[in-house]
């Protein structure tokens, strides 16, 4: 007599994790993928730069802090400070 074939399903397959952003689009003069952000977590702060409009920002981070999160306050302080002139 033969062995019954095994009804056990392959395991599933993992999602490729993509990389997240290191350079953005500039809010001041819309070149794409021209601001590049450089975290520096010893010191627990990160600058963005634009090389097209040399526009920059710099905020204090914490461990969890991520390039987009720069980016995003960067954005909303510019937001803030177009909404308070």
């Amino acid at each position: 007599m033969g062995r019954r074939k095994s009804k056990r399903k392959p395991p599933p397959k993992r999602k490729a994790i993509m990389p997240l952003e290191q350079q953005f689009n500039c809010p001041f003069c819309n070149h794409e993928r021209s601001c590049e952000v450089k975290m520096d977590k010893t010191r627990n702060h990160a600058r963005i730069a634009c090389r097209m409009c040399e526009e920059s920002f710099q905020v204090s981070i914490n461990y969890l802090s991520e390039p987009i999160d720069v980016y995003n306050e960067w954005i909303d302080s510019c937001e803030e400070a177009n909404t308070a002139a």
